[in-house]
């Protein structure tokens, strides 16, 4: 199951929130990407873990990913142990992807900025001889690393190392965060209406999350864009690459 991307989220929508443009843009393009969400965000103050893992596999399929998968790892409480590592690396192996898109390094959620760090570690592990894995078979896997780990951007303004473009793909990206009927505003929607408000629940934050891609994609001259932040050095071999 070799992919060109991996995008990682320790909730099932944070993919769908931050990134989901840029994948879109390379789906269209003919990559293939895959999905792994760390928890089921169980903790959310809004539906179930079995409702959010309903509306992820339903936004899996709407994006047009090869699979997504959960590695159940415990929503609020997960740590860098070598349990929760392995479980990354043991993806890694198995799809083997060139690029891994990461939660923000830092951010208004506490399990975010957790996440990050665990994932950007796993990328480097998977890499290792000497770390054994077994596949779901229990076959060896082979060691693997990702040519480049880039965080995605979340609610806490951050500056980006770079952009991508996501103008044609916006509506589409906003029709998969609102596959998530439980978490997030959507008009004539009435199955949620009587759980808590949170700072994700209302109208307002479609408009935030509008403004944000705007504010990202005016320095380049562009209608929306999606921030991130490389984890070393980005190389090019031609100048107009960056352009």
């Amino acid at each position: 199951m070799k992919v060109d991307i991996l995008a990682i989220g320790v909730h099932p929508d944070d993919v769908e929130l931050s990134c989901s443009g840029t994948l879109l843009r390379h789906i269209a393009k003919g990559k293939k990407v895959g999905l792994l969400d760390l928890t089921r965000g169980e903790l959310g103050t809004r539906g179930s873990a079995e409702i959010r893992e309903k509306e992820a596999r339903e936004s899996a399929g709407k994006m047009g990913v090869l699979f997504r998968e959960n590695a159940g790892m415990a929503d609020g409480f997960f740590t860098c142990l070598p349990e929760n590592i392995l479980k990354i690396v043991r993806i890694l192996r198995w799809c083997r992807p060139e690029i891994v898109l990461a939660n923000a390094p830092d951010d208004r959620h506490p399990d975010h900025g957790r996440a990050a760090k665990l994932t950007a570690g796993a990328c480097f592990y998977s890499g290792l001889v000497k770390i054994k894995t077994e596949d779901a078979g229990g076959q060896p896997q082979e060691q693997w690393r990702p040519s480049a780990v880039y965080h995605y951007i979340q609610d806490k303004h951050l500056v980006p190392d770079f952009v991508v473009d996501i103008s044609d793909f916006m509506e589409e990206k906003m029709a998969l965060v609102q596959t998530f009927r439980s978490q997030f505003y959507l008009p004539g929607e009435e199955e949620f209406s009587g759980e808590l408000n949170t700072p994700i629940s209302g109208s307002d934050f479609m408009e935030f999350l509008r403004a944000k891609a705007r504010d990202f994609a005016r320095p380049i001259g562009k209608t929306y864009a999606e921030g991130f932040i490389a984890a070393r050095t980005i190389g090019v071999d031609d100048l107009f690459d960056l352009i």
